[in-house]
This record gives C-alpha cells, structure tokens and sequence, in this order.
C-alpha cells in the first residue's frame, strides 16, 4: 500500500489487528517508554496513546516492533528498491531480467523529490513544551525525540541533492537548554550532517536544519539508510514510498510537506551545551558531553498531527528491525562495494557496531595451505567502509572453508572460527584509532582500538564442552563455565585499574600454563557476573565485546611480540569486567514497572497484552 502520511499508516494496521488505541492517561515520563518495551518484548501490536498527559498530541510507538509488521509497511515499494538496488549493483540485469528492471525503474522515477505549493504540516504552529516530551530511562537528561528526520544541505551548494536526511539525537528539555527555545543536537562523527556543519564553522555562519516528525514511513527509514555518498536520503524515501518526496521552502527553510511536524532552527557557529545523558541502543547509558545546539525558529504541524516514537536500549529493540531490512535491502549493494566479500552481519546483539562477522574469498596462493592472506585485504576493505568503518571487532573467516556457513548463526561462526584460529599470527590490532561515540568501553570518548581476527585453512582444534581432568584456576577466578563449545566464561575479582588488572590476568595465565588440554579451550572470557554472560549466547556476546576495549583487554598465554606482531597460544583472554569509567547499564525505575503491571491486569488497556 502507498502510505501518504502516518494516520494512513495507523489506520492501514489497526484494519490489519496490528495497532490498538490506548485511551488510558499515559505519562510520556518514562511511563509510555516502558510500556512500549513491554509490549515490543511481547511481540504486540503498535500503540496509538490518544491521552498523553500535558499533551494535546496523539502519540504512537512500537510501529516497527514486529519484522512481519514492518514487512507489511513497507510491501510492495520494497521490492522495486530491492530491484534498484540489484540494477546498480549488476548494470546487465536490465537485459537478463526486464521484468526485474521494470520494477526498478518505477522506482527511480518515484526518486526524483518535487517542489510544491505549502503542505498541510504548514497550516499550524506550536511550541516545543506541546508536544509529547517523552522520556525513555530514569538517567536521561530529559525529553528526546525518538524518530527525527533531521535535514541540512551543504553550504557548498544548495542544491537538494547534496543534502542530508539523517536520524540524529535531539533532546528537547532538560540541561541548560532554554525552554521552547533551545534543543540539543548530538551526531557522530562520520554523519553527514557533520560535514555540513563543519563547513558552516569554516565560514562562520549559522546552519539551517529542518527536523521533520512523521510522515510516510518511508521517510523514517530513510534517514537510517547507510547510503552511497552523493545519493541523497530524500531520493530514497521516494522510491520507498512509491511517491516522490514532496517539499516546500518557508523563510529559508527546507520543509518536508508530508510530515506531521516541522521545527526549524539553526546551528550557531562555535557554541555548545551539555547534551544527554541518554540511553542508547547499545544498552549503555551515553554520557553527558558538550554538542551543538540548536536555537528554535518555528514548529509547525498538520491537522490530526501524531507524534512517533520508539524506545531504544540493549538489542534486540524496535530499531533492530529496521538493521535487518536494511541488511535485507543492502545486501548486494554491500557485496558489490567489497568484492571479494560474500557476507557480513553487524551483529545487533552485541550492540550492532562493536562486532562484525564477515565470510570473504581466501584466493591468494598457494591454496593447498590455506591462511589468512587475502581476507586482510577485505578486512581493510571493511573497515574502510561507511558505518562498516565503527566496528571494534571484526571476526572474518575463509568463504572456501565452508560455502554454506551462516554468518548470521554467531554462535555456528564462533565455533567455525576458534577451530580454525591461530592465535600466534591470525590477530591484528589497529591501536589510538577512532572508535564509536556511543562506545564507552574506553577512558577516552571517540578513541579506542580496533582487532581483525582472520581464519582460514583446516580445523586445528576440537573445541570441548567439558573441562579436562585436573582443570583448575587460580583462588581469584571462580564459577567456570561453557558459553558455547571451546568458549569459557569465569567470573574475575573486581576491576580496579588496568595496573591490577595486568597482574590478575598475569597470574590467571601463568596458572593456565601448565595445563594440559587447553588447545581445546581457545577463549577465556572474565566477567563480573558469569551466570548471566553463560545463560544465552545473546548475553555472552553483549557482555564481551561491550565491555573490552581490545588492545587493553585482550590477553594470551604465551604472548609475545615478534616483529610489532602481537600473538599468543591457546587459550586467549578477553576482559570483559565492568571498568569504573564505563556507563552505566539501563535499568527501569521499579515504580514505574509496577504502574506498568497495573495496567496488564484484568480490565486493564494491557490485558492479555503483557
């Protein structure tokens, strides 16, 4: 169906039993966002709140909450930007497929965005404060907006084509942030609108941006597509939605004509304000720090406005359905980028950009002894790549050494991995290098250390799921156990400082040295808490590659360095305690979960929900 604006899509799933109203008094303080979580983690309908307290706007969540209802969305217009996708990525399949190419090129007419008179978001004004001022974790800094499309263009060029659409923070209230006035403005480092307001600094001047809420949901998943530098997000969201992006232009503001709300602003060159804390998708709290800000020129809105919002923390949440169909979207596009690599997962349990599995072609000769030679020019590749470029982990390993291996079966992929790796030349460290903001497992926001672990050729271990007789460890290191076979899980004494903490795994591998056996046991994780990291794979890879920072927290009996070449023998070690400078976890405030059960008891707008 071709949605033109959010109440259609609304209407479309609650025809479709996919979307309730609750009519019930929500508070958008921490209330709706805990109800949200509840109702995704249950695998339930979208929400439409049409009593938000302080609030004249109906808000709704959990849209996206289910993959078969994000499905549902976006059909049919998916498959036609399936097959643009295809069409860039093999220019010949216009020939070999026109039935394919049709589809395509429907698509691509539908790219081209079209100025038009004033649409409807323009007929009303508010304020900041009317809005829904919704708030997800019992830490944040105050009220957020949770699904921003937030435009700018390149003060280079005006052109619309050189502009960006992406999905960046915004805090409404809170901080030192002038009420109606004022928002916070948090982006990464590597977004587009980065450029732009770089550019803006250079020249001194204010940068216009225009943050659009709503509208067809092509246009909200459009401004998390990792795009193609020079392809602009609002061409996409055309072609998604089947319906050219319709835009206007009001006191020098670009505006998106379809979308339920419009604020305006601009950037002031060289001024910045505390922004956050706020929980984020990694399941970590992002800290307060220093952002530019943005001073509010005008918020505007259609009849019948509704507000939308998802609710971010530890994966998997609403936004992982969004990874898988841009995964979905993008898969050929990504192997087109990186030939020679014939998979990569971002793997949304631990967080998305911390670690990522990758299968490439191993071609290099001479065969008969397969080692990883090639798959480090595809490591490079990768991590050269777009958002690719953030990950703190890349575990890549021979496509020739099992064709039919699934990257997105981590556990399958670990165990492939550790049989075949070796740890005396098969780990490279890239050390002071950039890291991802949202990353606190260092001292040091934006600055971390990166490790590619390549395998290939033949198993060289069998990996155990028992301990061998006479397995020990020393008195510090208690509660052993088996995450998936050959991974080991021990709880450690509590972190202190990285001092202490050499001198603790020091010892753990002195201890471990002497055993007989350990080539069946390749990794050793320490954790503060080993019961919850061993009771699923899920939490194994959370607490592990969340909580270490490799050049720091990787050891290895043995190791040793041989020509700036760092390695070791079995088994490795990765600290993953919890370190004084880390975040902190999210944690929901009791209260507000009892309020929460309240309303799932009989009678209540949850029953038989949650």
């Amino acid at each position: 169906m071709k949605f033109t604006s959010l109440r259609q899509t609304a209407r479309f799933l609650e025809k479709q039993g996919e979307l309730i109203q609750i009519s019930h008094p929500v508070d958008p303080d921490l209330e709706m966002a805990e109800i949200t979580r509840r109702v995704h983690d249950a695998k339930g309908p979208a929400l439409l709140f049409t009593n938000v307290k302080n609030c004249a706007f109906p808000a709704v969540s959990n849209l996206f909450g289910t993959y078969e209802r994000t499905l549902k969305i976006f059909e049919p217009h998916l498959a036609r930007v399936r097959s643009l996708v295809e069409l860039r990525s093999d220019p010949g399949a216009l020939l070999k497929y026109p039935g394919k190419s049709v589809g395509a090129l429907k698509a691509l007419v539908h790219a081209l965005p079209i100025r038009a008179a004033n649409g409807k978001v323009l007929k009303h004004q508010t304020q900041i404060d009317q809005l829904p001022m919704i708030k997800c974790w019992p830490k944040d800094g105050g009220a957020f907006i949770l699904l921003p499309q937030v435009f700018s263009k390149d003060p280079d060029n005006g052109s619309i084509f050189k502009s960006n659409l992406g999905m960046y923070r915004i805090q409404m209230s809170g901080n030192s942030y002038e009420p109606n006035r004022e928002m916070g403005l948090h982006y990464q480092l590597h977004r587009g609108i980065g450029i732009h307001h770089k550019k803006a600094l250079e020249q001194n001047h204010p940068l216009k941006v225009s943050i659009f809420i709503g509208g067809p949901p092509a246009h909200t998943l459009a401004a998390v597509m990792p795009l193609p530098e020079g392809v602009p997000e609002i061409a996409f969201a055309g072609a998604l939605a089947g319906r050219n992006f319709r835009y206007a232009s009001k006191n020098g503001f670009f505006i998106s004509n379809d979308a339920d709300f419009c604020i305006t602003g601009i950037i002031v060159p060289k001024k910045t304000k505390p922004e956050g804390p706020f929980g984020d998708h990694l399941g970590y709290y992002s800290n307060e720090h220093e952002y530019p800000y943005l001073k509010v020129v005008s918020v505007w809105h259609r009849p019948g406005a509704i507000f939308p919002f998802t609710v971010v923390g530890r994966p998997p949440q609403e936004d992982s359905n969004f990874g898988r169909l841009i995964h979905d979207i993008t898969r050929t596009a990504i192997t087109d980028a990186l030939p020679g690599v014939t998979a990569v997962n971002a793997v949304d349990d631990a967080g998305v950009h911390p670690l990522l599995l990758a299968k490439a072609h191993e071609r290099y000769l001479p065969c008969e002894k397969r080692v990883p030679r090639e798959l480090l020019t595809h490591a490079n590749a990768i991590l050269g790549t777009g958002q690719l470029s953030l990950a703190k982990y890349l575990f890549i390993c021979a496509h020739e050494d099992n064709p039919t291996l699934d990257v997105n079966d981590e556990k399958a992929f670990f165990i492939h991995l550790f049989e075949r790796v070796d740890f005396s030349s098969d780990l490279h460290f890239f050390t002071r290098t950039t890291m991802d903001t949202l990353d606190y497992s260092t001292s040091q926001i934006n600055s971390g250390s990166k490790l590619v672990l390549a395998a290939a050729g033949s198993k060289k271990r069998c990996l155990a799921t028992e301990f061998p007789q006479g397995f020990s460890l020393p008195k510090d290191f208690l509660h052993p156990g088996f995450a998936a076979p050959g991974m080991v899980v021990v709880q450690g004494p509590k972190f202190s400082s990285y001092t202490q903490a050499k001198k603790q795994i020091n010892g753990l591998k002195k201890h471990l040295q002497n055993q007989l056996f350990l080539d069946s046991l390749p990794l050793f994780v320490v954790v503060d808490d080993p019961g919850f990291a061993r009771n699923s794979f899920s939490n194994f890879l959370w607490v592990t590659f969340l909580r270490s920072n490799p050049s720091h927290d990787i050891y290895g009996v043995g190791e040793k360095v041989v020509f700036k070449h760092w390695g070791c023998t079995e088994p490795l070690i990765i600290d993953a305690r919890i370190k004084p400078f880390h975040s902190s976890p999210l944690v929901s405030d009791p209260a507000i979960v009892e309020r929460v059960n309240r309303l799932a008891q009989r009678g209540g707008p949850l029953s038989g929900i949650i």
